[in-house]
């Protein structure tokens, strides 16, 4: 279940108090006079069914207590049989649901061009690099899962379902930096691994299995991505990381980049522009995936919301 804190001005505590009240997937439903000083107001507490969090913050957002006041939401686990009922009230299953709110937070903080990110991509790039030259795939996987691009890809997927600019912009900001920033850096690493005799003599670009696959894109390609993006955002939606862990591992994003950088630097110009393809249809699949994706979870979520407001029953009196 879900815990919600609303801070309410005491003008709207009532109508608030009714709210969770009306709703039957909700229980535990205390009210607190002017216990809040600042925002002053009442407190008003509820525990809601997963499956229905998001209705009932939607209804209070259209209260406006998102801007007279406070909401306030964190997972947690409520033994009672009159949770037990909550539950069985709210049509469908607690792993399934999404709770947007904290969809948009999760996303909103993996976005951030920060230091952290920037190191994170060019790290993953030079792992994947090695894993290239010595044509090591527990190198390759490894790097696909310390990249950190899909936090930004998910998040364009977000902005275009939930029409938030921003983060679209942020998004776009950090892929537009990250990935070049990669490739550049694997570039001059490349020319210093030659410059220090490191790369063994039999190498070619793209002669390797793992290059040779990375440098020519194909259907399955695109198919991989897409399933991988559609993988990835229900794990971002329904908070379960081991599968984001699988869709990691599954798209080559990162050893793209990787061989692109590798490629420049010793001039193999046809491996170069296989990789760039690689990566344009990874990046592409997984965007237009995971974006239908979260669209077909709010078209369900927009059906549930309005199914609430008609049918809401009396919870407590």
């Amino acid at each position: 279940m879900v815990h919600l804190r609303v801070v309410t001005p005491s003008t709207q505590a009532e109508r608030v108090h009714r709210l969770l009240c009306d709703t039957a997937s909700a229980i535990d439903v205390v009210r607190l006079p002017a216990a809040s000083e600042w925002p002053s107001g009442d407190v008003v507490m509820c525990d809601v069914a997963r499956e229905d969090a998001s209705v009932v913050i939607a209804e209070l957002r259209e209260l406006g207590i998102d801007r007279t006041g406070s909401i306030a939401m964190s997972p947690v686990d409520v033994i009672s049989d009159h949770a037990r009922l909550a539950v069985e009230r709210a049509p469908g299953a607690p792993s399934d649901a999404v709770v947007w709110e904290e969809l948009e937070e999760r996303t909103s903080e993996s976005v951030e061009l920060s230091g952290v990110f920037a190191v994170y991509m060019v790290l993953a790039a030079l792992i994947a690099a090695i894993g290239i030259i010595l044509d090591s795939e527990v190198l390759i996987v490894g790097a696909m899962v310390v990249g950190p691009e899909f936090g930004p890809i998910a998040g364009f997927c977000v902005a275009a379902v939930q029409r938030k600019g921003d983060l679209a912009r942020r998004s776009a900001i950090a892929l537009a930096v990250g990935f070049p920033l990669a490739i550049g850096v694997t570039l001059l690493a490349t020319l210093a691994f030659d410059a220090a005799g490191l790369i063994p003599a039999s190498f070619a670009t793209g002669s390797g299995g793992l290059a040779r696959i990375i440098s020519s894109p194909d259907a399955f390609a695109f198919l991989v991505a897409a399933f991988a993006g559609a993988a990835g955002m229900l794990s971002l939606s329904t908070a379960k990381s081991g599968a984001l862990i699988g869709v990691l591992i599954s798209v080559t994003t990162i050893p793209a980049a990787a061989n692109i950088g590798i490629a420049a630097a010793h001039g193999d110009w046809q491996t170069f522009v296989g990789s760039v393809g690689q990566l344009a249809i990874n990046l592409a699949a997984i965007l237009l995936a995971g974006t239908l994706t979260l669209y077909l979870q709010r078209r369900l979520y927009d059906r549930r919301l309005a199914r609430h407001r008609a049918s809401r029953s009396a919870g407590c009196t």
